[in-house]
């Protein structure tokens, strides 16, 4: 058998890698993208300002997480990251909380809300108002 189990699991290409850095393998809920599969991890954290400046972060330079209900500290070395907003740990669908998928290495991107959506935007909704670096 030339596809056995061992060459599965000792395999250095595509599907068997499990890190994924395309959006085209994420769903977008709008202020944050999530993985779909189990077992995909973002490589890298995308932070969008409403502004059109985009940060990328290696997930493996995150040192620490702290959730606040109104806000998101992402520790990178000295630097931190401000993630400002509402719900954002809030069960957008079934399983799926923005705060939760981040420690999982889940969250592709992170997306700040213009005006007009903040203000449309249901009450439950994850709604990020500002991003700071």
């Amino acid at each position: 058998m030339s596809d056995s189990i061992l060459n599965r699991f000792t395999s250095r290409h595509g599907d068997n890698m499990h890190e994924v850095d395309s959006d085209a393998n994420s769903d977008d809920y709008g202020s944050f993208g999530l993985m779909r599969s189990q077992r995909d991890r973002a490589i890298m954290l995308e932070l969008r300002k409403k502004t059109g400046s985009v940060l990328a972060v290696g997930y493996a330079w995150i040192e620490r997480m702290e959730y606040e209900p109104s806000e998101i500290t992402l520790c990178i070395g000295d630097s931190k990251i401000i993630i400002s907003g509402r719900n954002l740990n809030a069960e957008t669908r079934p399983q799926v909380r923005l705060f939760q998928g981040l420690t999982k290495h889940k969250v592709s991107f992170i997306q700040e809300a213009n005006q007009s959506s903040e203000l449309y935007a249901d009450k439950k909704a994850v709604v990020i108002e500002s991003i700071t670096w």
